[in-house]
C-alpha cells in the first residue's frame, strides 16, 4: 500500500477545539490574512469549514514566502490560547496551531476581490472572478444552505412515496409562455431540439405511464429578460401526482415544506397554509402574490364614486372601471411630499393620477374634501374605506386591471416605507414565514400587443368548468371570464412556484388548443404525441413546481437569486467568467447546418506581413 502525500489534511480549518490541544495535525487551506509581530508570523488559514490561526516561528518563517490566497499545507501542534488571546467570535478561537512544516501547494497573485469583506467589490468583478468570489464565507454559506434545503426536500418527498425520475434536456419545441433555447441537430439537417422550459409534458406522460408520484430537481431554460428573481437557466423542484385534486397537492407540499424547514432550518411551520382565490387576492391586495405580513388592504369605493359629484370618479365607474383605494392610519402621518412621491410611482405604472383625502366626519381635507361636505357623504366614504378620523385615503380611478395593479404596488411600497412588516424575534421565528395558496387563476389572459388570448398558466391547465362554459358543446364562451384550476404558492409577497390540475382528457386538451388559435395541423405537429398519450387512458392528475433558486434566496433573507447560484448570468444575460455567449468558428456552424446572418469576426493581422 503506497503512502499518501505529506500534505493530506487530518482536520479542517473549522474543526479544531481545546480538546485537540497537544495533537499534531495537518491543515490545508488558503491564506486569509497574515501578520508579523516581531519576527513571529501569524496567519489565518481558511477553508469552507472555517478559520484557524497558525503561528509560524521565526526560524520557519524565514524559509517560506507567503501571500494572500496562497494554498498551503501546514503541519503542527495544537496549542491552547489563553485569556485575552481567545477569539470568542470564532469557533476555533480557543486554539492555534504552532507550525512545524509548511508546504506551498499553490501560489496566487494579489486577488482582485477583497475576501475579508472590508472593501466593497463591484458586481462585474465578482462575476468575472466568480471562482474567487465563491471563496467568500458568505457565498459558501449560501450554497451550503441551498444544498441542505434541496436535500431536505428530497428526503421529504421520498418519505411520501415519490420517485425521482429524470426527464430529457434535449426535447421538442412547444409553446409554454416563454421563448425556447434551440439546439441545432447535426444528424438531422435543418431540425432543432429545444431545451426544456419545464418538464411539463414529460411528467404528465409519466402519469399516463402509471408512475403516479414523481418528483425531480430539474434544470429549466427560458430565453427571457432577466430580473432579480429570474435567470436564463434555473432549478425547480418539480412534482406530479395521479388520482388527486388541488387539496391533495396542497397537503403534500405543506408536509414537504414543514419537514424541510424543520430539517434544514430548525423552523416549525404551522400548516395548513391559508387559501384564497385569485379574484379575492386581486381585490384585497391588488396582486396575485400578496404579502400577508402587514395590512393596508384595498377598499372598493365604486358605490360612493357612482353617487358623488366628482366627475373623474363617476366616469371611471360608468365606463366599467373601478375606484379603489388604500387607507393609511393617521399614526403614520403621510405628508403632502409623501403623497406627491406616491403619485409619481402611480403615474410611472400608468395611472393618470392619485387622488387623496384626509378623512374627517366634518368633511376632512384634501382635494376630495369638497365632495364630502355633508356629514352623510363623509360618513359614507369613511365607511367604504374603513377610515377613522385623520386617516389618509389614497385613490386610483381607472380600468379594473390597472387600478388593482397600481394600488398593489403602492401597498407594497407603503409596507416598506412605513416599516409595517413585523421584525422577527429571531431567525427561527415562524411568524416571519407567511405562506398562502392563491387558487383559480384566469384560464386565459388577453395580450394587447398580440391582439389575442394566451394561456395564463400553460395550455395543459384544467378549466374550473370542464364544459368550458359550453364550448365543448359548440357554444362561444367569453374567454376572459373562464377560470382555471391553477394555483401558486406565495411566501411574503414572493411567488415560490406554480401548479395546476391538468387536463387528462384528449378532447378537452384539443379544444383548449383550438381556443388558443392552434389549429389541427399545428396541434398534430407540435403536440400529436402528447394528445395521443392522453387518449390512451390518462388518470386525473395534478402537479406543482417550486423555484429552488428563489426559495433558497428568500429563506436566507436575500433579494437576488444570483447570491444562491454558483455561476449566474448578468442582467444582460452574459457569463462574464466564461465570456459567453460568444461566436463560434464557421466550421462548427457548418457541422450543425447553421449559417449566421451576422458578420464573422475579422481574422487577426499576420504580424509577419
Amino acid at each position: 500500500m503506497t503512502q499518501g502525500p505529506s500534505w493530506r489534511r487530518t482536520h479542517t480549518c473549522g474543526e479544531l477545539r481545546p480538546t485537540h490541544v497537544g495533537a499534531t495535525v495537518t491543515l490545508n487551506g488558503w491564506v486569509q490574512a497574515r501578520r508579523n509581530l516581531g519576527g513571529i508570523y501569524f496567519l489565518d488559514l481558511r477553508d469552507r469549514y472555517g478559520l484557524t490561526q497558525v503561528v509560524i516561528p521565526e526560524a520557519l518563517g524565514a524559509t517560506v514566502k507567503l501571500g494572500p490566497e496562497f494554498v498551503l499545507s501546514v503541519r503542527g501542534k495544537v496549542s491552547a490560547r489563553e485569556g485575552s488571546q481567545i477569539n470568542t467570535e470564532r469557533p476555533t478561537g480557543g486554539v492555534e496551531v504552532i507550525a512545524e512544516a509548511i508546504e506551498v501547494l499553490s501560489s496566487s497573485p494579489p486577488p482582485p476581490i477583497d475576501l475579508s469583506g472590508s472593501t466593497e467589490t463591484s458586481l462585474e468583478t465578482r462575476l468575472k472572478y466568480r471562482y474567487i468570489d465563491l471563496r467568500r464565507p458568505a457565498m459558501q454559506r449560501n450554497l451550503a444552505h441551498r444544498s441542505r434545503f434541496i436535500n431536505a426536500m428530497r428526503r421529504a418527498f421520498e418519505a411520501q412515496g415519490f420517485l425521482e425520475i429524470e426527464t430529457p434536456i434535449l426535447t421538442k419545441a412547444t409553446p409554454e409562455g416563454a421563448r425556447d433555447f434551440l439546439v441545432p441537430s447535426r444528424v438531422h439537417p435543418g431540425e432543432f431540439y429545444a431545451l426544456p422550459q419545464s418538464p411539463q409534458i414529460f411528467k404528465q406522460i409519466l402519469m399516463v405511464a402509471g408512475l403516479d408520484r414523481y418528483f425531480q430537481v430539474a434544470r429549466c431554460f427560458r430565453d427571457e429578460d432577466l430580473r432579480a428573481d429570474r435567470q436564463l437557466e434555473f432549478t425547480q423542484l418539480d412534482m406530479e401526482m395521479s388520482f388527486v385534486e388541488e387539496e391533495d397537492v396542497f397537503a403534500t407540499w405543506e408536509k414537504v415544506m414543514r419537514d424541510t424547514f424543520k430539517d434544514a432550518m430548525g423552523i416549525e411551520l404551522s400548516i395548513p397554509f391559508p387559501r384564497m382565490r385569485w379574484e379575492e387576492s386581486m381585490e384585497r391586495f391588488g396582486v396575485d402574490k400578496p404579502d400577508l405580513r402587514f395590512g393596508l388592504e384595498l377598499h372598493a369605493a365604486d358605490a360612493w364614486a357612482k353617487a358623488c359629484e366628482f366627475q373623474v370618479f363617476r366616469s371611471a365607474v360608468e365606463s366599467g372601471g373601478r375606484v379603489m383605494g388604500i387607507t393609511v392610519p393617521a399614526a403614520h402621518n403621510l405628508s403632502r411630499k409623501d403623497v406627491t412621491e406616491l403619485e409619481g410611482v402611480a403615474k410611472g405604472i400608468g395611472a393618470k393620477g392619485l387622488a387623496w383625502w384626509k378623512a374627517g366626519a366634518a368633511g376632512g381635507s384634501g382635494p376630495l374634501a369638497k365632495f364630502c361636505a355633508t356629514p352623510e357623504a363623509a360618513a359614507s366614504l369613511m365607511a367604504a374605506m374603513g377610515a377613522a378620523e385623520g386617516d389618509t385615503c389614497l385613490f386610483i380611478a381607472d380600468r379594473k386591471s390597472l387600478t388593482r395593479k397600481v394600488l398593489g404596488e403602492l401597498r407594497n411600497q407603503l409596507g416598506r416605507r412605513l416599516d409595517l412588516i413585523p421584525k422577527p424575534s429571531g431567525p427561527t421565528d415562524p411568524a416571519q414565514w407567511r405562506f398562502t395558496w392563491v387558487t383559480h387563476f384566469p384560464l386565459f389572459e388577453w395580450d394587447e400587443d398580440a391582439g389575442r388570448y394566451f394561456s395564463a398558466h400553460h395550455p395543459f391547465t384544467a378549466p374550473e368548468d370542464w364544459s368550458l362554459d359550453g364550448a365543448m358543446e359548440g357554444k362561444q364562451p367569453d374567454l376572459g371570464k373562464l377560470s382555471s384550476r391553477a394555483y401558486d404558492l406565495v411566501l411574503n409577497g414572493w411567488e415560490l412556484g406554480s401548479g395546476s390540475v391538468r387536463i387528462h382528457r384528449a378532447d378537452v386538451q384539443q379544444k383548449i388548443f383550438s381556443m388558443l388559435g392552434i389549429g389541427p395541423e399545428e396541434q398534430q405537429r407540435k403536440f400529436g404525441f402528447f394528445v395521443e398519450a392522453l387518449s390512451q387512458g390518462a388518470p386525473p392528475h395534478a402537479g406543482f413546481a417550486l423555484g429552488l433558486d428563489r426559495t433558497s434566496a428568500l429563506t436566507l433573507g436575500l433579494d437576488n437569486i444570483r447570491e444562491v447560484i454558483a455561476f449566474p448570468k448578468t442582467a444582460s444575460a452574459v457569463d462574464l467568467m466564461c465570456d459567453a455567449p460568444s461566436q463560434v468558428d464557421p466550421e462548427q456552424l457548418a457541422e450543425v447546418h447553421v449559417r449566421s446572418v451576422l458578420p464573422t469576426p475579422s481574422a487577426p493581422a499576420n504580424p509577419a506581413s
